[in-house]
């Protein structure tokens, strides 16, 4: 195996930064799986922040990822809005799910306010896990989801796509709330840890084809997304992470048109090929992905060993650069040395 030139901090600096890096940088979706990893309860990685913060950090150790520990759940803004969540507690659960959620029916809308970002839902353990970031020397970050993702979040997804139907008056209410409360807690982060130092990852799932269609992507969600980038960049939000996996790909032209920053990362699921998202973001943004967690946990090491292979192929064409990640969150009960082969896959195949 080749010597490393640089160390993961090094490498994590070069990539966003437009300079050169020696392998393939190998970034993360790992939350859940990191508490089993130590032996702490999975819904440890969202009630406690310093639990959550040590359990990243040593399974980082162990697999030698290049990424720094996150705090993010995937439903997102439902709590925050006044819904109930439940925290993972079953042998395959792995991140929080909606108990109740905010608006049930169309006259909720109306009545949905803005929350207090300081103590809404999870936001002060978030706030926590980036005060334990800025101590152990790691720039603080702030994981949220895109204003359609919070959009089906405040509300069941099915109604959801109903009223883009028929109720886009609705839509567009739940649309603007969503920005906002993104903007107030990016705005948050920022006065707290200061301008040009909060990094940002923006989820942004039920946006996929599975869910709405390209004309209505670019109609109802295109305008607002479009927006919240402009707006977290001008605050100083010098890299945006925008996660979106599932079927994306009708939409991948009016994604080309969201602003991620200066060597931001955009990062697909199994559903977009590599050299398709190199295609439509390569010559502005990174790229990462997009190894299949259903393969992760189901298949064996020869067979991510060779999915790896096949993206790290790929990638390195990138002009401003690949990263190996997971196209989602890695499952709990995935077999260890799959990860593990993750970056034997980078040892391999990743160097420049």
């Amino acid at each position: 195996m080749r010597q490393e030139k640089m160390t993961s901090v090094e490498r994590m600096d070069a990539l966003l930064n437009g300079r050169s890096v020696d392998h393939v940088p190998r970034l993360s979706f790992i939350l859940g799986f990191c508490a089993k990893n130590v032996g702490y309860p999975v819904a440890s990685v969202y009630s406690d922040p310093e639990k959550s913060f040590l359990v990243q950090m040593l399974t980082r150790e162990q697999y030698g990822y290049d990424s720094d520990p996150f705090y993010g759940y995937a439903s997102f803004g439902g709590y925050e809005f006044g819904g109930e969540i439940k925290l993972p507690d079953g042998e395959y659960e792995q991140a929080p799910s909606h108990l109740r959620f905010a608006v049930e029916k169309k006259q909720d809308v109306e009545k949905l306010e803005l929350p207090d970002v300081r103590n809404a839902g999870m936001l002060p353990q978030a706030m926590q896990f980036s005060r334990n970031q800025v101590a152990n020397g790691i720039a603080p970050s702030v994981v949220v989801g895109g204003p359609f993702t919070i959009a089906g979040n405040i509300c069941v997804v099915d109604t959801l796509c109903r009223w883009v139907v028929k109720e886009q008056g609705l839509v567009h209410r739940l649309l603007r709330l969503a920005t906002d409360h993104v903007l107030d807690v990016a705005r948050f982060w920022v006065e707290t840890f200061g301008k040009g130092k909060v990094k940002m990852q923006i989820w942004e799932p039920l946006a996929a084809n599975q869910i709405i269609s390209p004309k209505h992507f670019e109609k109802l969600v295109l305008p607002y997304q479009v927006e919240l980038h402009e707006k977290l960049l001008s605050m100083g939000i010098k890299h945006i992470l925008c996660h979106i996996c599932g079927e994306q790909n009708q939409n991948l032209p009016f994604w080309a048109d969201v602003p991620m920053g200066d060597f931001g990362i955009i990062s697909i699921g199994k559903e977009v090929d590599i050299s398709t998202a190199i295609k439509y973001f390569g010559d502005k943004y990174v790229v990462a992905g997009n190894i299949e967690p259903a393969i992760l946990q189901t298949g064996t090491s020869k067979e991510v060993y060779e999915l790896c292979r096949q993206a790290i192929e790929k990638g390195k064409r990138a002009p401003k650069g690949f990263a190996l990640m997971e196209g989602c969150e890695v499952p709990v009960n995935a077999p260890p040395y799959n990860i593990y082969t993750m970056k034997k896959a980078v040892d391999d195949f990743g160097w420049y």
